[in-house]
């Protein structure tokens, strides 16, 4: 007995934790920095731990109750009702639920290239096709409606990225609602914005509201620190709202989640700090790096070192982890997170040296 075929699965490959390296490399640990995952230089949210240590001892409990309350306070945010929030295990768990809302065996997708690359695997899982759409990097990795519509060929959903992974890159809110307009009636125009806490544009979340074609991802990962107790969700159009209860997962959203995203969304002064810091970073790591760079709105910087494989290898053995990008299709680069600055000018450092 065998799984069905996975032949055109591909797994995903995570930047490299600070324990794997320490134990390949015969390292200390503590004497390594890790800026290959984008995740929050200053930890979780001091207000969101409070709430993991108090709420520790409710875990025997379902989490009905802090979920409608997180949905709720998230539809605040957010200019909508509470059943509009699709509540998922991370990100990459709302990108499930809308393939198994969306998805028929067959049913095409059109996904970034380079991109995330769980955008794919989530439509395969769902036994979608996936076609692709270039970001190129002879432009800069512009993101237009122009180049999603010549691509576009009736997929049923069109997958953007503001701001890009692993490029920094934005789409303009125009340029999404073209791409609604250009897309056929039953396409789902869906915008991840892992990373809009980093930005000064506004989010597409101001879209949902005046059309049933357009959805936002988000997730409690990157600003608000929340990486490993995996929360994310989907902002979706009113007229099928409905369908959350038919696609998630028995109470997808753990209690502790569910009650650290409830506190981490209070905790200004952290968000504050660590999107202060992210921009410092970016403008440190691009003017300071003897390579060229791409301008970023995430807390990332991609770097053209030449060959990325190598340069990255050789920064670890410094104590410094940052991301290769050649499964992303680009080896020639790293990807660079933004940490604290004493963090930050580190890796800079060590980087120049290797360059």
């Amino acid at each position: 007995m065998h799984p069905r075929d996975l032949s055109d699965h591909v797994a995903y490959e995570a930047g490299r934790g600070i324990e794997e390296v320490a134990r390949e490399l015969g390292l200390d640990p503590d004497d390594l920095i890790k800026l290959s995952s984008n995740e929050n230089a200053f930890g979780p949210a001091p207000k969101a731990v409070e709430a993991i240590q108090e709420y520790a001892p409710s875990v025997h409990s379902y989490p009905k109750s802090s979920a409608a309350d997180l949905r709720e306070r998230l539809a605040e945010i957010n200019g909508v009702d509470p059943g509009q929030i699709w509540l998922a295990n991370g990100g990459d768990g709302a990108l499930d639920y809308l393939a198994r809302a969306f998805l028929t065996p067959g049913d095409d997708v059109l996904v970034p290239r380079p991109g995330f690359a769980y955008y794919a695997m989530s439509a395969r899982y769902h036994h979608g096709s996936v076609t692709e759409y270039p970001i190129r990097k002879s432009a800069d990795f512009e993101q237009s409606a122009e180049t999603v519509l010549e691509h576009y060929d009736g997929e049923r959903i069109v997958y953007l990225t503001s701001p890009h992974n692993p490029t920094g890159s934005e789409i303009a809110r125009s340029a999404v609602e073209a791409i609604a307009e250009g897309t056929g009636e039953e396409t789902l125009t869906l915008v991840d914005e892992a990373y809009i806490e980093f930005s000064e544009s506004p989010s597409a979340a101001g879209l949902v509201g005046k059309r049933e074609d357009v959805a936002v991802l988000r997730t409690f990962s990157k600003a608000y620190g929340l990486a490993g107790l995996r929360l994310g969700y989907a902002v979706v159009p009113p007229a099928w709202a409905d369908a959350y209860a038919r696609v998630n997962t028995p109470f997808a959203a753990s209690e502790i989640a569910c009650r650290a995203g409830l506190a981490a969304l209070e905790d200004d002064a952290h968000v504050e700090e660590t999107v202060e810091t992210a921009a410092w970073a970016r403008e440190y790591v691009s003017g300071t790096i003897e390579c060229p760079t791409w301008e970023s709105a995430g807390n990332f910087v991609l770097c053209e070192v030449g060959d990325g494989s190598e340069i990255a290898d050789a920064a670890q053995r410094e104590g410094i982890i940052v991301r290769d990008t050649t499964s992303f299709g680009l080896p020639e680069c790293v990807r660079i997170t933004c940490g604290t600055r004493p963090e930050t000018k580190r890796a800079v450092e060590v980087l120049n040296g290797l360059l």
